[in-house]
């Protein structure tokens, strides 16, 4: 089977991971637990060969993992993550919808379009790795492109959904191809005029420091961060910073901070806990 067919096939049985790798049979990922795959794989090392870029080439040879996402045939994208190990070479593959999806079906709470409506501060989407943070941070996106004339910029790693600019100007940038850094991509940020910044992730506590900027600057800026709870992201946040700084942290995020949505999955059901401040 080609990509595009295990695609097709993988969403018939409501799949959201594949696991290629030329050393075992495929696997994937359906409502939550693993499975072996009931396709043949294709070569894991061609399919590498054939979607990287010469840019993405070099990083793939330089350090052995690379992420990355992929357009197959129409409008389906894939996220992945190449890696290699003591077997080989593998491949894990997120389906991405084919489209945007918008607040209501992904169920946020009410208040988000409200939040949306802010000049400026900081709105947070937590939750563990794979609950879905960047598909609510695209239906985001899409809300405001329908209801705002804003000027939007996304920093990414990788760019997962591809916005068309309708009300909203947006520009998307990935880190490693069009900035080095999330914190190098959010500095040139605040000199291109945007009233949106979407941030993939916020890693380190430079680029925190520049997310907290510019949310008290006259930007609203909608982050991801890797925790299980509301309150573990205000402190996950202050403790990036050393002793001498976490007061005044504290202070920016007093100001600042409009909300934080943390968001879990069990099997295919998406939930919310509370977390607007």
């Amino acid at each position: 089977m080609n990509m595009e067919e295990i695609v097709t096939l993988s969403v018939k049985h409501n799949v959201s991971d594949l696991h290629l790798c030329n050393a075992w049979p495929a696997r994937w990922r359906k409502q939550g637990r693993m499975e072996t795959a009931p396709f043949t794989a294709p070569d894991v090392d061609r399919l590498l060969l054939d979607w990287l870029n010469d840019a993405q080439q070099y990083q793939w040879r330089t350090h052995g993992q690379l992420d990355f996402a992929v357009s197959l045939s129409g409008t389906r994208r894939l996220r992945a993550s190449a890696f290699t190990h003591q077997q080989g070479t593998s491949l894990a593959l997120r389906l991405l919808p084919e489209r945007c999806p918008d607040l209501a079906e992904i169920q946020t709470p009410p208040i988000v379009p409200a939040l949306l409506a802010s000049e400026n501060g900081l709105i947070l989407v937590t939750g563990a790795t794979g609950c879905g943070k960047s598909t609510t941070l695209a239906a985001m996106v899409g809300h405001l492109n329908q209801h705002a004339d804003k000027h939007i910029l996304t920093l990414e790693d990788p760019i997962e959904y591809r916005y068309t600019s309708k009300r909203c100007l947006i520009q998307q940038r990935e880190i490693g191809q069009h900035c080095a850094t999330f914190a190098a991509g959010l500095r040139a940020a605040l000199r291109e005029d945007p009233d949106v910044i979407l941030l993939g992730e916020l890693r380190d506590s430079e680029t925190i420091r520049l997310a907290l900027t510019a949310a008290e600057t006259g930007h609203l800026v909608l982050a991801t961060l890797h925790t299980r709870g509301a309150a573990q992201a205000v402190e996950r946040l202050v403790d990036s910073f050393p002793a001498q700084e976490k007061e005044p942290v504290r202070s920016q995020l007093a100001g600042s901070l409009r909300a934080v949505l943390s968001q879990k999955t069990g099997g295919r059901q998406t939930g919310w806990a509370r977390g607007v401040v």
